[in-house]
């Protein structure tokens, strides 16, 4: 594990900072992130097509697709960008979480639960370990994020100009 050194800290491997970054970035979801551009945004483009079997019958008793199919498709791709916008919400929440865990120069851990936290201050040396990580490793997925909501409002926008025009 990265956050395994010959230190002398008390927090258990699994809360310290550098390892919960490892964990994230190779867990299943989080990691989307991390993949080539195109990757990346074909787990977003997968969210969004499966996310029309719920908003797709919400938009059709909404707007018949026989009547009205291009409010039907605009409702329906709203509703799927709804469930899309959760996705990337918890995508930049755990991101964001880590981000602040690395950054911070005191670690906040839990001995044996809930009732016991405790605060341990980081060596010079795991502050710019931990800082390294931040700017270099988390700070480009965070900015990806933002770039990825930035088009996403702009999208949402453009729908509802759409619809305005209707």
């Amino acid at each position: 594990m990265i956050g395994q050194t010959a230190s002398l800290s008390p927090v258990p491997p699994e809360q310290q900072p550098a390892n919960e970054y490892q964990e994230l970035k190779d867990s299943w979801f989080f990691c989307w992130v991390t993949l080539e551009r195109p990757k990346y945004l074909a787990k977003l483009a997968w969210v969004w097509v499966w996310s029309w079997l719920i908003s797709g019958p919400v938009a059709a008793v909404s707007f018949p697709p026989e009547k009205y199919s291009f409010q039907f498709l605009l409702g329906g791709a709203a509703g799927a960008s709804l469930i899309l916008s959760l996705v990337l919400l918890r995508l930049y929440l755990g991101w964001n979480y880590v981000r602040s865990r690395l950054a911070n120069k005191t670690v906040f851990y839990e001995e044996s639960g809930w009732y016991d936290g405790q605060t341990w201050l980081k060596t010079p040396e795991e502050i710019a370990k931990d800082s390294l990580i931040v700017n270099y490793q988390v700070k480009p997925l965070l900015q990806r994020l933002h770039k990825t909501f930035y088009v996403f409002l702009l999208l949402i926008i453009s729908g509802g100009i759409i619809w305005y025009l209707l």
